[in-house]
């Protein structure tokens, strides 16, 4: 059974910069339709067995919520799965949006 790590918004920021990462976001449909880190998945009960399916195992993921709280039991429950590199984002959306207020994605209906 594995464990997660912690990580802060520069070092998950560096790790997307030079690595292939699953980025998953477990906040509510509508927060994350409204703005949410480049790239990442809405990862919510309907979408994970898929997920598990098409990502590999070696690839980091990096677990984000609201503040980096609810990011923890998501974080380690992905570890448990057998996901070697899992890390929960220190502070959540509202720190990466507070540090990185210019690289914030929308989804537009």
């Amino acid at each position: 059974m594995g464990n997660f790590e912690h990580i802060s918004v520069e070092q998950a920021k560096a790790m997307m910069a030079t690595k292939k990462v699953a980025v998953v976001d477990i906040r509510d449909e509508s927060m994350f339709n409204f703005a949410h880190i480049p790239n990442s998945l809405h990862l919510h009960g309907g979408v994970m067995t898929q997920f598990m399916q098409e990502t590999d195992e070696d690839t980091p993921v990096i677990v984000t919520c609201y503040h980096g709280i609810s990011s923890q039991p998501a974080a380690q429950y992905i570890a448990e799965q057998g996901y070697t590199k899992v890390y929960s984002l220190d502070g959540g959306f509202t720190q990466w949006q507070s540090t990185y207020p210019e690289d914030i994605a929308t989804i537009t209906e």
